[in-house]
């Protein structure tokens, strides 16, 4: 053990290493800060289209149904292609997508403009942090230490969403939404109403994906792998996204990372379905309601970015990554009996509560991912680790999806959270027999299972 840990503080301190991992954080901002930037005005803006709630609602479910159907074959892409050349081309389309959803007028526009998005999320999906795993342990072997760095990717990519709500909430109405003046009023009659306030939040999430793609090219450099032909992507992607799918059928460990990973997608679903309707019923009403959850949407992200921080020293104070994964688990868990236990009350007392049990559930899910991504990395090769970190996400959003349409049609009070808790419960209690000194003794003793 005590080897095993020498050789990681020294494979640390590899020169270089301080490079990549800042190159990868200036790339998870650059990600995620036009989403942030999107969260807040999008769907105000399709309303001020024309859009009716429903067309809205149809809107994201295009986008969220090109996410399903691409995340495994983009992450396969990535695998085969290599990570620049993808995020790249995630950069460029989703660039091209600001811009119709910020600047379309019709249905079919917007309709574009959301597919485009959904196939640029896919396609990033995994790929900038494979890009960093590939490179640390090219540089620095098998064993070298990539929680801090996974750690640091999520709180930049919290930080990033948290920045780009606020921002993007504050744009429009620094431009006048709605005064009839200002700003606002100036541009959209210079434009015939083609660029609204409420679009510019978009077109400055354009505008940064093209620094996104530009700093791509420039900087990333992959370490050596096979070069491509067409005929190679045709036949090494559906064989990559096989053996992913595989994998966790061969590898105890990695089955049990996607089963929690799908319970911490579950329990995110229902947060994100239920805490705006708690914010109403403690405003008393729809817009303080709105503003409160967005205020607290802003927060959560701050959390999470916490939790993604205090990761590092979850594993080391657990005295390992699972058990720094269950105990993170577990304190989600406690935030949602929290929110379970306030669910029929409007008092002060139960609201502070309340937010202080969605505090708590942020920071054990930020927590989470970085170790449960460090132990998956040890498990899966190169040639497959954008597809195992597709496979991951994939479960995460039908874990999400379908948790959600349970909980839809219950009644609200603290049933729904209970039965929330429970699913997450069972996530964590998959890691109370420890194996990860195995896992890690297997992992130097003979190659990751790969996916070829």
């Amino acid at each position: 053990m005590k080897n095993r840990t020498d050789m990681r503080c020294h494979a640390d301190e590899v020169p270089g290493m301080r490079t990549v991992r800042r190159r990868y954080v200036v790339i998870c901002v650059l990600s995620w800060l036009p989403p942030g930037l999107g969260l807040a005005s999008m769907v105000l803006l399709l309303g001020e289209r024309g859009m009716s709630l429903a067309a809205i609602a149809g809107l994201f479910a295009a986008h969220s149904l090109t996410v399903a159907a691409l995340e495994l074959p983009t992450g396969g892409l990535s695998d085969v292609l290599g990570r620049r050349p993808v995020l790249a081309t995630a950069g460029a389309l989703n660039m091209v997508a600001c811009c119709l959803v910020g600047l379309g007028t019709t249905v079919w526009v917007l309709a574009a403009g959301m597919v485009l998005m959904g196939m640029s999320r896919a396609l990033a999906s995994g790929s900038a942090e494979a890009w960093y795993v590939d490179t640390v342990q090219t540089s620095a072997g098998p064993d070298a230490e990539l929680r801090t760095g996974l750690a640091r990717g999520g709180t930049a990519t919290s930080a990033a969403l948290a920045a780009g709500l606020l921002l993007g909430g504050a744009l429009p109405w620094l431009l006048g939404t709605g005064t009839g003046s200002g700003l606002g009023a100036g541009l959209s009659e210079a434009t015939s109403g083609v660029v609204l306030p409420l679009s510019v939040p978009l077109l400055l999430g354009a505008a940064l994906r093209v620094a996104l793609v530009a700093y791509v090219l420039a900087v990333l450099r992959e370490p050596p792998r096979p070069r491509a032909t067409l005929r190679s992507v045709l036949r090494g992607v559906p064989v990559t996204v096989l053996d992913g799918l595989r994998l966790g059928g061969r590898d105890a460990l990695v089955r049990r990372l996607m089963l929690s990973a799908a319970a911490a997608g579950g329990a995110l679903g229902v947060v994100e379905l239920l805490i705006p309707g708690r914010t109403v019923e403690l405003t008393g009403a729809s817009g303080s309601g709105a503003l409160a959850y967005a205020a607290l949407a802003c927060v959560g992200f701050v959390c999470c970015g916490v939790g993604s921080q205090l990761a590092p020293f979850a594993a080391r104070v657990a005295g390992g990554g699972e058990r720094a994964v269950l105990i993170c688990l577990g304190s989600g868990v406690t935030g949602l009996l929290l929110l379970a236990v306030t669910a029929s009350s409007t008092h002060l007392l139960a609201a502070t509560v309340a937010v202080t049990g969605f505090c708590g559930f942020y920071v054990g899910i930020g927590a989470v991912t970085p170790n449960q991504n460090a132990l998956l990395h040890r498990r899966v090769s190169s040639a497959g680790r954008a597809t195992a970190l597709s496979v991951q996400s994939l479960a995460l959003q039908l874990a999400g999806a379908l948790t959600g349409l349970i909980v839809g049609v219950m009644r609200p009070g603290p049933l729904p959270w209970l039965l929330t808790s429970a699913v997450l419960l069972a996530g964590a209690l998959l890691w109370v027999r420890p194996g990860e000194e195995r896992a890690e003794q297997a992992t130097t003793t003979r190659p990751a299972p790969t996916v070829e």
